[in-house]
């Protein structure tokens, strides 16, 4: 894989990642309706999710989906991260565990 491949693959999870930590601040700062339509941080997120997927499609350009797809699950880890930074959710050690095998699955894609 090359390293533009990999860039491209990379932007679109960490792009994909802060899609939904703003979607879940904006739902967590208004109330489920229509207000939702306005709220800057869904529509921050809508945005991140629109540039993600045009870096998801250049990326799928240059990669095998078979190799390109499995990398999204690091979306998983970083997600969890964030939440638990930015938002006080709770990461136990359990869901640790499943994003440390989740992370080495990828590893192991990688490098076959």
């Amino acid at each position: 894989m090359s390293a533009l491949s990999l860039a491209y693959i990379l932007l679109a999870v960490v792009l994909g990642t802060i899609a939904q930590i703003f979607l879940k601040a904006g739902t967590n700062a208004t109330p489920v309706g229509l207000g939702l339509a306005l709220e800057p941080r869904i529509l921050a997120g809508i945005a991140c999710y629109v540039v993600g997927l045009v870096a998801w499609i250049l990326a799928l350009a240059k990669t095998p989906v078979s190799i390109a797809y499995p990398m999204v699950s690091l979306g998983f880890a970083l997600n969890a991260a964030l939440a638990w930074w930015l938002l006080g959710e709770a990461v136990t050690p359990m869901r640790m565990a499943g994003i440390g095998i989740i992370i080495v699955g990828v590893v192991l894609l990688v490098r076959s």
